[in-house]
This record gives C-alpha cells, structure tokens and sequence, in this order.
C-alpha cells in the first residue's frame, strides 16, 4: 500500500519535528553521516537558518494525515549542482514518501536553477538506491573507505547523480 503524502516547503513550526526525525534516524546508525549524540538546539538552530535561507537552498518535509514523516534538504552549489539529502520515519518506509520527496527535491532543484542533482549514499542502503535509480539518478562512482565512523570502520559512499540539462554543450563522453 502507498500512503497519500503531501509535500511542501518547511516551516518554522515544523522544526520541532524535523530534529525528533533526525534523532531518530541517526539512532538507527545505518542511515546518515550524522552519529549520535545530537545537539538538538544546534541541530534545530540550522534546520531554522535552512528554512529561512532566502534562496540556494530548499527544506521539504513529506506530510502524511498531517504528520511529519519525511525530509528532504535541497542546496546549490556556486557551480549549479543540487545537493540532497534526505530521511524518512522508519514506519513510513516503503510506502511512497521517499519518492514524494525525490519528486519534490528535483522540482525544487530545477527551480533554483541546478543543471544537475547529486547525492551520496551508503553502499548498504539497497532501498534509498533503488529508488533513486527509479527516478533518473545513475551511479557515477564510490569513495572507498571515504568516511570514519565512531565504531573504527571505514564506509563507503555512492555517489549518485540525475543530469537536469541534456542539451547544454559539455564535454560528455
């Protein structure tokens, strides 16, 4: 079954919410770069600077019978490439948020104006990268042994990218 889901910009009083999401999934320990502890007045303090940020950057958050149960995090670089990254509530995985904020993030992205959305994920997050391959994404290649954790390993990343502009000339091969 797939749940309805609404998405739209972030605000103010969605914060609140955002960092009980972020705490939870970087408790998982599987998901994000992030490891606990969380500061949660500086993790809320820059969820309220991106919300209010006047323009390069976009915070979505997925909604489900007016709950929050997503969020997506949408920035530009000076060169025009689109950031994402994003987090879903465990009991909401697989039933369509993911994709709801993977639309969102690539409309808000051509918004700002991005020739190009890039990501990076963890090799063994199987589900976020099958679902970034449904919507357009391509695997373009993956930092070995790139990210220390707490725990001693050494993770990989993937990193992923969705081309917005196919008709700019460039220097494709």
């Amino acid at each position: 079954m797939t749940a309805r889901v609404g998405v739209r910009r972030a605000r103010p009083e969605d914060v609140d919410a955002i960092v009980d999401l972020f705490v939870a999934v970087v408790d998982e320990g599987r998901w994000l770069g992030t490891q606990p502890p969380i500061d949660r007045d500086a993790r809320r303090a820059q969820f309220v600077e991106a919300i209010e940020a006047p323009a390069g950057i976009a915070s979505l958050v997925a909604l489900v019978d007016d709950g929050l149960v997503g969020h997506a995090h949408v920035d530009m670089t000076p060169y025009n490439v689109a950031g994402l990254g994003m987090m879903v509530d465990a009991r909401w995985r697989g039933l369509g948020v993911g994709g709801a904020l993977v639309r969102g993030a690539i409309d808000a992205a051509r918004d700002m104006g991005a020739h190009k959305v890039a990501l990076q994920v963890w090799p063994h997050n199987d589900v976020a990268r099958r679902l970034y391959l449904r919507h357009g994404f391509v695997e373009e290649g993956v930092l070995r042994r790139h990210y220390p954790r707490r725990n001693g390993e050494l993770w990989d990343a993937v990193i992923m990218g969705l081309v917005l502009d196919e008709t700019s000339p460039g220097s494709g091969f």
